[in-house]
């Protein structure tokens, strides 16, 4: 559909393209939600856009779309877990977790957004661990909760570190600096669901096919994404620490050699931010990181990745980019 310039870098094929690219660095807060966008032209042109804060979850894929217009697609890549462990999966007895996802909040899943109070209270049905920061609640509940003694069983297999990737927090845990459940509540919840039941065009990457399969007229093709995975895909200027203004000025360099290399117009917000060290704070970098590694893989610079595994495509997802 969209017939995107290669790098004389570019090893992979990724076509037809999106000709919208949207990236959330996503979290449990309003403001720790923030988003940015780019547009990629006919004739191989780019133009990324300044980060701002998400809006409207509700309505957030419908205008995706309408941006896209009836010929074009969007890719919209979310920092939030998009699948469920095989484990976890086996025991509630889930097939597939795009089916899983449409029945979520309704009938026997009517309470699983519901964090628990109690360690009692954890089911396959109501999963997430615990609600509030109340002295003695520790993960050894999760596992009780789950017939299990340690974390790795209620990890993805995209979540379990190794080959240079740190172990990442159980999707079910909401306590602490590191979890991902209660965004992954208000993701599932609030966005990806709601999409899901409207019938409208919206894909799930990997579980509808390969990457280029999904790019049809019309679609939004939602993908899971990780910032940090990112930041090895610009090694000139490694980041020291993504939270220091100063090592997100430094970090930035690449970013703009980058865009420089390969003919990604930047709005005049996204420079200076870039220049500036990003002084909305370390999650507009996120948001902005994200969508310049998504646009990587756009621009067939890197593999999406996915393993050809059913269990991958059909119940635990994957993280874009991230090499299988």
């Amino acid at each position: 559909m969209i017939d995107l310039r290669l790098s004389e870098s570019s090893c992979f094929c990724v076509s037809p393209k999106p000709n919208v690219v949207y990236h959330a660095d996503w979290g449990s807060k309003e403001e720790k939600r923030w988003c940015a966008r780019a547009t990629l032209g006919t004739v191989g042109n780019c133009t990324a856009f300044a980060p701002k804060l998400v809006d409207n979850l509700g309505s957030l894929i419908g205008q995706l779309r309408m941006e896209a217009g009836e010929t074009g697609c969007a890719l919209a890549g979310f920092d939030l877990p998009i699948g469920v462990p095989a484990f976890y999966a086996k025991r509630a007895g889930i097939a597939s977790f795009r089916t899983l996802l449409k029945r979520l909040g309704h009938r026997k899943w009517k309470g699983f957004y519901s964090v628990c109070d109690k360690p009692d209270q954890i089911s396959v049905h109501r999963p997430f661990y615990p609600k509030d920061k109340f002295k003695g609640r520790r993960k050894d509940d999760l596992f009780r909760g789950r017939g299990v003694s340690s974390l790795e069983p209620l990890l993805r297999r995209c979540e379990r570190g190794g080959n240079g990737h740190k172990q990442a927090c159980c999707l079910f845990w909401t306590l602490g600096g590191n979890q991902v459940g209660k965004a992954a509540v208000i993701g599932w919840r609030d966005v990806l669901a709601p999409a899901l039941r409207n019938g409208g065009a919206v894909s799930l990457w990997p579980y509808d096919g390969p990457l280029p399969s999904l790019f049809v007229p019309g679609s939004v093709v939602v993908a899971e994404t990780y910032p940090a995975e990112c930041y090895g895909w610009f090694p000139n200027d490694p980041l020291g620490s993504k939270r220091n203004q100063d090592d997100r000025k430094k970090f930035g360099t690449s970013l703009l050699r980058w865009s420089g290399a390969e003919k990604v117009t930047l709005e005049d917000g996204l420079r200076k931010e870039i220049h500036a060290g990003f002084s909305q704070g370390d999650d507009a970098f996120d948001a902005v990181v994200g969508l310049f590694g998504m646009l990587k893989v756009c621009l067939s610079q890197r593999s999406p990745g996915e393993p050809n595994e059913p269990i991958i495509r059909e119940i635990e997802g994957w993280i874009l980019g991230r090499e299988s």
